[in-house]
């Protein structure tokens, strides 16, 4: 899946919402395409990507969609990933297709 997310040798990744539940194969993953140490949301440097983990209870993913567009390049995308479903705190598809457009996003699969 990683190769599928976009990023390349060199990139800067944000990441959001990263706790100890989270998927740490595949963040292994990407920090060995990019080469570089993922960027934490205290961050105010321009990045390439944005990586938001997101479960049910975090808040207002909105808010947090748009807080992820301050620092992403034009052309950068943000991957918003949940816990799958029948796992604790799994968000529903259409919680994410709901607030993508009121941030100015569109969505892909």
């Amino acid at each position: 899946m990683p190769s599928r997310l976009g990023v390349s040798q060199g990139d800067l990744v944000l990441e959001v919402g990263y706790d100890d539940e989270c998927d740490d194969e595949l963040r292994a993953s990407i920090k060995s395409i990019t080469g570089t140490e993922f960027l934490g949301s205290d961050n105010h440097e321009v990045v390439d990507a944005v990586i938001l983990w997101w479960r049910e209870g975090d808040g207002d993913l909105v808010d947090e969609l748009v807080d992820a567009l301050t620092y992403l390049s034009e052309t950068g995308p943000i991957w918003v990933l949940t816990p799958k479903l029948g796992r604790p705190y799994h968000v529903e598809p259409s919680e994410i297709q709901d607030a993508a457009p009121i941030a100015g996003l569109s969505q892909t699969s």
